[in-house]
Formats: structure tokens, C-alpha cells, sequence
């Protein structure tokens, strides 16, 4: 019999992904976990029914919302990576030399024990303990309230606005993150397809735009993501992605490059419409 998994990104579309086993399922105080091994997409991590990461393109994401900022920023030194579980977020963000030290905060304990164990490729440098990581299994909101004047550059790398991550959308939140940021610092946040998530981009970008003086959105292809177009969403005090100088990465990627850091802040005419 074949298994199918199904994330419906509307009620009348969906992603579907055939099965050759389910390696974990689970239910933590805070959400639904499970990991399939699909045919086409490898090792896959399901939240709630809806589709966080895959082995097959998961390093685009990683590599797009950990290296932009990081590029933006001429010298960030002190990273803090809110949620990001299964750790590909902090693997990429490490490997900057400039980098001191990355504080991982994440709510669920079983997202991080679960990737460690089954995502191993993405969870690396919570599996080896790197020596600039520092991870806390806590409330990230509650961790920016009492934050102040700390970070170079923090990566809000959440699941949808919904359950657990429903509070990593708000003007309240923002102005945390604001507070948390040194002078010079900026913040990334994953904000959702310009295809299906049109007024939550228009609303967060709203609510952004009043706190940093410079507010940019940028895209990646992503194809485990509604409609395969992705955006992240830049607020920064001081420094604009589109006029900094750009870096050579001192290490190997599979996506980023200095053309990509670039190209990804030109926006098609609708997604322009949508956060004019």
C-alpha cells in the first residue's frame, strides 16, 4: 500500500509527497512532530501537518535567511537565532569568522532532540556542541523582552503565525527585537509566500517599516514551500542590503553567492505592490 502526506497550503491546494516510512511521530506540549522519509524530498520534518524542512533543498533556506543578514552586516559578532530547531540556522551562522558567539533559543526541546537524531546533516552543530553555540530551550519572545542592546544581527527563524510561533509576528515583538539590537544591528525573519501570504506580508511589513528606518524584503526558490517562492524580510538601524558592500563568503555554499546576496532584493512588480 503506498502512503501519502499531504500539507495543504489553502483548502483547495496542497503539497503532496509519497512515503517510504515514518520514522518518528510525536506530540510535544506544544505541537504535532513527525519525520518521513519521503521518495523525492529524503528525510522531511512535519509540525502540526505542515512541512518545516527536507534534506533535498533545506540548504537554500538555511543558507538564504543565516548569510544575508550576515553579508548585510560588516562585522556581526554576536548572533541570537530564535526557534530554528532543527539547527541549520546555526550551522550556517557559525561559520562566519567574524562571529563570537550564537545563542539558539528554541521552545520545543523535542524539535531540537528529534532533528538531532534523524536530521543529522542540518542539526550538525548542535550535535557536535560548536564551541560559539549556546542554546536555550525557552520562550523567544520572553527572551527578547528582556534583551537590550545586545545582538549585531538576529535571526527569527519561526514556523507559520500560527500555534507556537503566533507571537513571532507582532508589533509588540518587533519592538522587542528592536531593543535587543545594538545600535548598528538588523533582524531577518521568514515571512511566508508573496503568493499565498499577501496580507500577512503587507501587515508585517507595515509593522517594521515603523520601527527600522531601513525595511527590506528578499526571495528565494524554495520548492518544499507554498507556491516554491519564498520571502524573508530585513529590518535594520543602519545598514542597507542594497548598498552595502558585498563579501566574498570565506566558505563553501550550495546557494548563496555574492550574485544571489544581490539579485535576491530585486522584486517582481506584484511583490513590490504588495509591500509599496
Amino acid at each position: 500500500m503506498e502512503l501519502w502526506f499531504t500539507e495543504y497550503q489553502t483548502k483547495n491546494l496542497g503539497l503532496k509527497c509519497r512515503i517510504k516510512e515514518t520514522l518518528f511521530t510525536g506530540k510535544s506540549e506544544f505541537q504535532d512532530i513527525a519525520v518521513v522519509d519521503t521518495f523525492d524530498l529524503g528525510r522531511m520534518l512535519v509540525l502540526d501537518g505542515v512541512f518545516q524542512t527536507s534534506i533535498f533543498d533545506e540548504f537554500i533556506y538555511h543558507e538564504m535567511i543565516a548569510h544575508v543578514p550576515l553579508f548585510v552586516h560588516p562585522q556581526p559578532q554576536n548572533v541570537l537565532v530564535i526557534g530554528g530547531g532543527d539547527g541549520g540556522a546555526v550551522r550556517e551562522a557559525v561559520k562566519h569568522s567574524s562571529v563570537k558567539s550564537v545563542e539558539m533559543v528554541e521552545i520545543d526541546g523535542m524539535v531540537v532532540e528529534v532533528s538531532k537524531k534523524f536530521l543529522p546533516e542540518i542539526s550538525v552543530a548542535l550535535n557536535e556542541g560548536h564551541p560559539k553555540l549556546q542554546l536555550k530551550i525557552g520562550d523567544g519572545i520572553q527572551h527578547m523582552k528582556e534583551a537590550e542592546n545586545k545582538y549585531d544581527v538576529i535571526i527569527v527563524d519561526c514556523s507559520d503565525p500560527i500555534g507556537p510561533g503566533e507571537g513571532l509576528f507582532t508589533p509588540a515583538f518587533y519592538k522587542d527585537v528592536y531593543k535587543a539590537l545594538k545600535p548598528d544591528g538588523l533582524f531577518v525573519q521568514q515571512t511566508e509566500s508573496p503568493f499565498y501570504h499577501q496580507e500577512l506580508i503587507k501587515r508585517l511589513h507595515k509593522d517594521i517599516m515603523k520601527l527600522f528606518p531601513i525595511t527590506r524584503l528578499y526571495l528565494a526558490n524554495i520548492p518544499l514551500y507554498p507556491s516554491g517562492l519564498h520571502c524573508f524580510t530585513i529590518g535594520s538601524k543602519k545598514y542597507d542590503p542594497c548598498q552595502v558592500a558585498l563579501r566574498i563568503p570565506e566558505f563553501a555554499t550550495r546557494y548563496y553567492n555574492t550574485e544571489i546576496q544581490k539579485s535576491c532584493f530585486a522584486l517582481p512588480n506584484f511583490v513590490k505592490e504588495l509591500i509599496k
